[in-house]
């Protein structure tokens, strides 16, 4: 949003978007009385500046109360992609008429003045129950769709996963996003439903916070309640490392610092095991696999590479044919995981399906897309796989739709 042209051209589309939007419910109701379409302009206009002022005051001033003031956010998101989906058919109708004027023009007789293509009212109608789609549905994410918990299973059949993990299970969270979260109850149902899996083994790929060690601290007690045999594995995400705040204003790189020390601990007193750029041994019956954690490493949209994953591999048990990666950013598996012919496996969060999109068995569709090739669920190439993760909480829009959050469970198979 910094960058001076797009702002330009994000300011053009939504001035054109409610322009269009405007002309939609004009001419939705021209053949009413003059009275009733005053009142409509009115309410029209009205209602957009009411809430756009409510919209950017709440996201300029997210502090205090913040539940209330990211739903007034999401409400001015709402209507932006109803009045964007809107503009799209009748944008496309004016370019038709502004070719058919430029045809008749140069075919019109002279002295025949012709006449106008007027708007189709089926039209403006229909294009404002296309806009109704987004709006209704990113305002049922807002209620429901963000705490909508959804347990997604996922067999794999590895030919090198020793015989005593036949039927082992794992479990994944990623991208919780504490700060987003302004009371207890709905991680206390995630983490019920973590435990009613009762997996082998629990991980969770990076982003616990927003920007803030102090954002999960009210959550400690609840996510300390997840219930494993064996150590909980945990990395962080581009987040975790609050690299979006203005830390010039509070207190420099030590504050900093000190924000991420603080993080560190909280991992700690959840009771999970902080993976930096680390390896771990899971034995079973005597044969292993081996856990490899990273820090954040990002091959796109200009995000940080922290992570040394030369140096996680490196202390890796030699006698350990079997390796899974704990690796936040999906683009690292590219970027470097698969020069790595012995990493197995590598999950992954980060895009959370971008929180909207159609997630259907026959159709995948994310904006996220056109920025990552791995962006949601279950990649492979050759011998190597990648899962990622949709996340459990959000960020920014507070709510999903489409991409719900996800508890991932994975059945490694021999074979």
């Amino acid at each position: 949003m910094r960058n001076p042209s797009f702002l330009v051209f994000f300011f053009a589309l939504v001035a054109a978007a409610e322009w269009y939007g405007y002309q939609a419910f004009r001419t939705a109701f021209a053949s009413s009385e003059s009275g009733s379409r005053r009142l409509v302009a009115g309410l029209y206009w009205g209602v957009s500046m009411l809430v756009w002022v409510l919209g950017i005051w709440a996201m300029r001033n997210r502090h205090e109360h913040p539940s209330f003031k990211s739903y007034l956010g999401g409400v001015l998101l709402a209507v932006i992609a109803a009045k964007l989906v809107i503009l799209i058919p009748l944008l496309l109708e004016d370019l038709t008429r502004l070719g058919r004027w430029a045809l008749q023009l140069g075919n019109r007789p002279a002295g025949n003045a012709g006449t106008g293509i007027s708007r189709s009212e089926f039209l403006s109608k229909a294009a404002l129950v296309l806009g109704a789609i987004p709006f209704v549905s990113l305002l049922w994410g807002m209620a429901k769709g963000g705490t909508d918990y959804t347990v997604r299973r996922v067999v794999l059949r590895f030919p090198n996963l020793p015989a005593s993990f036949d039927g082992f299970t794992l479990l994944q969270i990623s991208d919780l996003h504490t700060g987003s979260f302004h009371s207890k109850e709905p991680l206390q149902r995630a983490v019920n439903i973590i435990n009613e899996q009762k997996a082998d083994q629990i991980f969770m790929t990076g982003d616990l916070v927003n920007n803030y060690a102090t954002e999960v601290e009210e959550h400690i007690d609840t996510l300390a309640g997840i219930r494993s045999e064996r150590p909980i594995y945990s990395i962080l995400g581009n987040h975790d490392y609050a690299d979006y705040v203005n830390w010039d204003a509070e207190g420099g790189r030590p504050a900093k610092d000190a924000n991420l020390a603080r993080l560190k601990q909280n991992h700690a007193k959840i009771g999970w095991e902080l993976l930096l750029d680390e390896a771990r041994t899971v034995e079973r019956n005597g044969e292993k696999i081996v856990i490899l954690g990273v820090q954040n490493w990002g091959a796109r949209m200009g995000f940080p590479k922290y992570g040394q994953l030369a140096k996680a591999h490196a202390a890796a048990a030699a006698d350990a044919p079997f390796k899974i990666l704990l690796s936040h950013d999906p683009s690292h598996w590219e970027g470097e995981v698969q020069q790595y012919e012995d990493i197995d496996l590598m999950l992954a969060g980060h895009t959370h399906g971008m929180q909207f999109g159609v997630n259907l068995p026959f159709l995948k569709w994310s904006p996220v897309q056109y920025a990552y090739k791995q962006w949601a669920g279950l990649y492979q190439r050759g011998k190597q796989y990648l899962y990622v993760n949709a996340g459990l909480g959000f960020i920014g829009y507070h709510g999903r739709v489409g991409f719900l959050p996800e508890i991932t469970v994975f059945e490694l198979r021999r074979g």
